[in-house]
């Protein structure tokens, strides 16, 4: 299980983005993948590597909406002259 021996394939890749955004913890996905394959010696990734993909590559893809979202709010600005603003750090830490 040497890092540079370790990844995660395609199929596990979607699964994880799937399970992140309907809200379920790396952890239960990481245990799936173990009873699905039958132990964790099947597998050819470990847990850290479920996290850091999501860390990494699913949380960002986000953070890059966002930026997306802040040009449209702009356009509705000018467009309209009146802004909504939403406090999106709220029980970010929880």
């Amino acid at each position: 299980m040497l890092k540079q021996h370790r990844e995660l394939s395609m199929f596990v890749r979607r699964t994880i983005e799937n399970n992140e955004e309907v809200g379920i913890r790396p952890g239960k996905t990481y245990q799936s993948f173990v009873a699905a394959a039958g132990g964790h010696r099947e597998l050819n990734f470990i847990e850290k590597d479920v996290r850091n993909y999501i860390t990494r590559e699913v949380r960002n893809v986000l953070e890059l909406d966002d930026a997306k979202e802040f040009g449209k709010s702009r356009a509705a600005y000018e467009y309209f002259g009146d802004v909504i603003s939403f406090d999106t750090t709220y029980n970010t830490n929880r």
